[in-house]
């Protein structure tokens, strides 16, 4: 659950750290490198991120996420419609 700076939980919110506002270009590699998507980062932290997608139906369970040139192993752990919320992996 995130917290404020004092310590206090954030109603609803499961995530151990507050994620920063973004708005970036990505694309998500996955099939070793044969298949792509190419979506929004919305917004992110250390540990994760969400991204949104025109349908996030396509974006399999793990993948490769590109953004400014940098990738990033990720996992799924939420979809929507549009928008899907990812954890980075080592």
């Amino acid at each position: 659950m995130e917290t404020t700076d004092n310590g206090a939980a954030f109603a609803g919110e499961r995530r151990m750290e507050r994620r920063r506002r973004v708005l970036r270009g990505a694309t998500l590699r996955f099939n070793g490198g044969f298949g792509a998507v190419e979506g929004l980062v919305r917004n992110e932290s250390e540990h994760g991120a969400q991204l949104i997608f025109g349908d996030a139906t396509g974006v399999p369970q793990g993948f490769e996420l590109v953004v400014n040139g940098a990738a990033r192993a990720a996992l799924v752990r939420w979809r929507s419609a549009r928008l899907v919320g990812v954890q980075f992996v080592a």
